[in-house]
């Protein structure tokens, strides 16, 4: 399964307002799919990860252990991270696919598996297994589908609103031409993408000073 997602910073609440109800008058059938407010752990992967998949492949689901065991493989710039969104606790990796980072890039392999455990507890595993923590982050998320296209509007802590534009494909071949379809999309409802140099930068900040902004409304700008 490969994510190919476009961010782009909106700002603003009046901006996300603006994107919702530009995207519900070019697509009528756009429907809110989700909402909730998200936890989101980063970690530092081991340079031994052995310990690590030995310690997570028996609390995952096991109809998910080989696309696990795939993205470990063939997924290089990997990254790992504990999520709650309201009472679901999920494990994700995701591995860039290119020169994309693993944690910001647009085309990425992505995995995901939901836990029979407390976010605390999926972190003790990871941190029993060699991984240390990058940063916490915490969103507010409304998410909206239509058609293939899912289309999330976050209230971050640090970035503040932020919009992702995503589809998930299962073709690689079709990773150039889906990103090429969702820039087209985002310039058509007037907004574009936020830079991965800029995102970059954006994201070195937030992780070096995560515990000021953690949990809280607080944003920065970052050029």
């Amino acid at each position: 399964m490969y994510e190919v997602e476009i961010k782009s910073l909106l700002g603003s609440r009046d901006n996300a307002k603006k994107l919702k109800e530009k995207l519900v008058a070019k697509y009528p059938n756009t429907k809110l799919v989700g909402h909730g407010k998200q936890l989101n752990h980063y970690f530092n992967l081991p340079k031994d990860q052995s310990k690590l998949i030995e310690n997570i492949t028996p609390i995952i689901d096991s109809k998910k252990k080989e696309a696990l065991k795939n993205i470990l493989v063939h997924g290089h710039k990997i990254s790992i991270r504990t999520r709650q969104t309201d009472d679901k606790v999920i494990l994700v990796l995701k591995a860039s696919v290119g020169d994309d980072t693993s944690s910001n890039g647009v085309k990425r392999l992505e995995f995901e598996s939901a836990v029979s455990m407390t976010l605390h507890q999926l972190d003790d595993v990871l941190l029993k297994s060699g991984c240390t923590y990058q940063a916490k982050w915490s969103r507010e998320r409304e998410e909206y589908e239509s058609g293939s296209m899912h289309v999330c509007i976050d209230k971050n802590a640090g970035y503040g609103y932020l919009a992702e534009f995503e589809i998930i494909v299962h073709d690689d071949n079709e990773l150039e031409l889906t990103r090429q379809f969702l820039l087209e999309e985002m310039e058509s409802l007037g907004f574009g993408e936020l830079l991965q140099d800029r995102l970059e930068r954006m994201f070195s900040h937030y992780n070096a000073n995560w515990s000021e902004y953690y949990g809280t409304d607080k944003t920065f700008s970052i050029e």
